[in-house]
């Protein structure tokens, strides 16, 4: 049976999308460790060890299954972070990306990035039943000019966005990656009329600079209160 179409290509010319990050990876070119080491010796033994277990670092060299290092970004401000995007996908992975590849996801206004990692960080205090915790995260802008298939308008993808699971959406990320898709346009499941990007090429995340520092405090209820820091 032949495989139903892929979605249709928009050319796309967005400046200043939205991705928020928390705030401690976004501050420092050092290990995450190096607070932990109480001299230079310790501090030389967490980067070695760092180093060994860095996804970003590891794909860097060539080693991860599933990026090449030709596809990485380097030279260019804010590539780490690019780059991590990429190398550090979650094992069961998100909506258009598996647990080997990671993408540059990002909304096109500030106020759908706050609405998805504020869905994605309640359900994990959902899952411990506790609502008490304040978490900083920078937020980074970036500019896209490229053709993205787009999801908007498409009832033939509504699985693709099922809030619940990420099954139909995965699979579809699949398909367009093979296809040599650049990544996707599709509507907002945690914020209505929002608009988000899933980038699947590093080359294409231009312009990446930091933009505000945003807290998100609960306490006691599972929606938080925003402050711009």
């Amino acid at each position: 049976m032949a495989k139903p179409a892929l979605p249709p290509l928009t050319a796309l010319r967005q400046f200043d999308t939205c991705r928020l990050i928390p705030s401690r990876f976004a501050g420092t070119e050092d290990s995450v460790l190096a607070p932990l080491a109480e001299n230079n010796a310790q501090l030389r033994d967490l980067f070695e060890l760092d180093n060994a277990t860095n996804a970003r670092l590891i794909a860097e060299s060539g080693g991860a299954p599933g990026i090449g290092v030709d596809e990485l970004v380097f030279g260019v401000a804010n590539f780490r972070i690019i780059n991590a995007a990429f190398t550090y996908a979650r094992p069961e992975g998100s909506r258009f990306n598996d647990g080997e590849r990671g993408a540059w996801y990002c909304a096109f206004d500030a106020a759908t990035a706050l609405a998805e990692i504020t869905f994605h960080k309640t359900v994990e205090y959902q899952e411990i039943g506790r609502f008490e915790d304040s978490v900083s995260y920078q937020m980074m802008l970036a500019d896209f000019t490229a053709g993205f298939h787009d999801l908007r308008g498409r009832s033939g993808y509504a699985a693709c966005l099922d809030p619940a699971s990420y099954i139909d959406s995965q699979q579809l990320a699949a398909r367009l990656l093979d296809a040599g898709s650049m990544g996707l346009i599709f509507p907002s499941v945690r914020r209505a009329g929002g608009v988000n990007l899933a980038c699947f090429r590093p080359a294409l995340v231009g312009n990446v600079r930091k933009g505000d520092v945003y807290r998100l405090t609960w306490e006691g209820t599972p929606t938080p209160r925003v402050a711009i820091d």
